[in-house]
């Protein structure tokens, strides 16, 4: 599609649901093919949402949004949508990115994270619908994250980033030993039930709303890759942020709130088996960040990623001292040393 057809559609689009073409304004995108605008029209605001349907679909996040708003969290009004255009009108949160706010005050660090971890805490105790209903009866299922998609997601690794920085590993086949390793480890992730998982948890993702009260201070941005998986993913995305330090001992004491909110609420989570599971699936969205980063600098020319390498890999770095990952730690030391981690890929 040219680009004048889809500002056609767009402009459509608006003119249908009351908003004039002229009032907007670019809002930073993300590492997808989505972008956003702001719309203001004298008093009026709201987000417009553009993804491309030949490489998105807004399905996802409209139903969950309906999901999550009608069992009490803050995730933006879908005002408006057409799904065969990519296009969905939503509601304004505004700029408090828990991000921005702690960079702007450091003192309310702590507050906001035991906020978002508090959210957790209180939406693994929600069942989750197979089917969600959204926009006059359309309905969507909810994907398992199970441990196949896991093991896809830590491929992406070998596949993207192990050829930029060790020709010889994987001339050698470790992919194979790779592969063995994550299939045999992730079998070792205690079972729970399955919870929503939102999947992209983390302070870029999260708004503070002041203005209002309890678990509703959250804002969730990002949620439309949300499946059903493990209650300890969530916590690894926030507390091991690609983009910002979170300090061990910050990350030590929200993974004890998240614990004993959890069991307040009659979850009757082991303490010993929910860090097994929290450094396997930690270890696992690094591993795949990682993978990820790499792609998106090679084949969609978005290299800013690149710089964030280095971070990913100590966070890495650290789930791997679990003594349930040492076999794969050593793996990971055999393959790609540390001066191989302190570099970014295209600069070796």
């Amino acid at each position: 599609m040219q680009m004048e057809d889809r500002d056609a559609i767009i402009s459509g689009f608006l003119a249908a649901e009351g908003w004039e073409d002229r009032f907007r304004a670019p809002l930073s995108g993300d590492a997808s093919f989505r972008c956003y605008e702001r719309l203001h029209d004298r008093e009026r605001k709201a987000v417009l949402m553009n993804a491309p349907p030949d490489k998105e679909d807004v399905r996802p996040f409209w139903a969950l949004a309906c999901h999550l708003r009608a069992t009490g969290f803050s995730a933006p009004e879908v005002i408006a949508g057409n799904c065969d255009a990519g296009l969905l009108l939503l509601e304004d949160f505004g700029d408090e990115l828990y991000s921005r706010v702690v960079e702007d005050n450091p003192d309310a660090e702590e507050l906001l994270y035991s906020a978002a971890v508090d959210l957790l805490v209180d939406l693994h105790q929600q069942p989750i619908a197979q089917n969600l209903s959204f926009a006059k009866g359309n309905r969507y299922r909810v994907p398992r994250y199970g441990e196949q998609l896991l093991l896809e997601e830590a491929q992406l690794f070998t596949t993207w980033y192990l050829p930029e920085v060790s020709v010889s590993a994987v001339a050698q086949g470790e992919k194979v030993v790779f592969t063995n390793l994550w299939r045999d480890l992730l079998c070792r992730v205690p079972a729970t039930a399955p919870v929503l998982v939102l999947r992209d948890y983390h302070a870029d993702n999260l708004i503070w709303l002041s203005e209002r009260s309890g678990i509703a201070r959250v804002g969730l941005l990002d949620f439309q890759d949300g499946v059903a998986g493990h209650p300890a993913y969530d916590l690894v995305s926030l507390l091991e942020d690609a983009r910002r330090d979170v300090s061990p001992l910050l990350a030590g004491t929200m993974i004890e709130r998240y614990v004993n909110g959890a069991n307040n609420h009659g979850a009757a989570i082991d303490r010993d088996e929910f860090r097994i599971a929290y450094a396997i699936l930690g270890a696992q969205r690094n591993t795949k960040i990682i993978g990820i980063f790499t792609r998106l600098w090679r084949r969609d020319k978005k290299p800013i990623y690149l710089e964030l390498i280095p971070r990913v890999w100590g966070l890495l770095a650290r789930d791997l001292e679990h003594p349930a990952l040492t076999d794969l730690k050593s793996w990971y030391d055999n393959q790609v040393p540390a001066a191989v981690r302190a570099t970014v890929p295209g600069s070796i």
